[in-house]
């Protein structure tokens, strides 16, 4: 048992390295040469890790998704009594990475992206990462569209995806600089306020 406690964390300690060079430098340059010296282990132990490049890429892409996804469901946690429609604009914020202490993750998310493009596996897995959040956020807009009295105005997963996308380009936009991470949140504020108080 213990050993496998150890390859678990072993295989975190090398998303970690991951992330960090690609926070530098985006994913093109990752080799496993570099991510063992960046993780302070010998190549023989990535390579036990993770049998392949896109394997370990994989894998870090996961770790990103799961430490945005635990902060998105804590943001939930805290409040229970909150109302759908500001649990939406919670999780919405959260997952834009418009927050100057989540910049270099969003560096991170945005080179897997790209890589993403030409990379199957990585494609497959954010495709994932994407229908559960689009699977969430549909709950949610549902549950708050009825609680404004739009239930029939609105279609839930239609308008989940527009805000998905919203979400996504905003922290292209704020990584880039074109907005300033307040723009962006009034961006994103103005969308939901104008699903609530629009008529028809």
């Amino acid at each position: 048992m213990p050993r496998q406690v150890d390859h678990e964390g072993r295989r975190r300690l090398i998303a970690e390295a991951v992330c960090r060079l690609a926070d530098e430098s985006g994913l093109e340059g990752v080799t496993l040469r570099d991510v063992a010296a960046r993780a302070q282990v010998s190549m023989g132990a990535v390579q036990r890790c993770f049998r392949t490049k896109d394997e370990m890429l994989v894998f870090a892409l996961g770790y990103v998704g799961e430490r945005i996804g635990e902060r998105v469901r804590a943001r939930l946690v805290r409040s229970p009594a909150q109302s759908a429609g500001t649990a939406l604009g919670h999780a919405a914020t959260e997952i834009s990475l418009l927050r100057e202490e989540h910049r270099a993750e969003a560096r991170v998310w945005l080179a897997f992206v790209a890589q993403a493009a030409v990379s199957a596996p990585l494609a497959g897995m954010l495709k994932a990462n994407y229908a559960a959040l689009q699977e969430s956020f549909t709950q949610l807009m549902a549950e708050a569209a009825d609680d404004a009295g739009r239930s029939g105005a609105l279609d839930p997963q239609r308008e989940a995806r527009a805000l998905l996308a919203l979400a996504d380009g905003l922290t292209t936009h704020v990584l880039i600089g074109h907005l300033t991470p307040h723009q962006a949140q009034d961006v994103l504020h103005a969308h939901l306020d104008g699903l609530w108080t629009h008529s028809g």
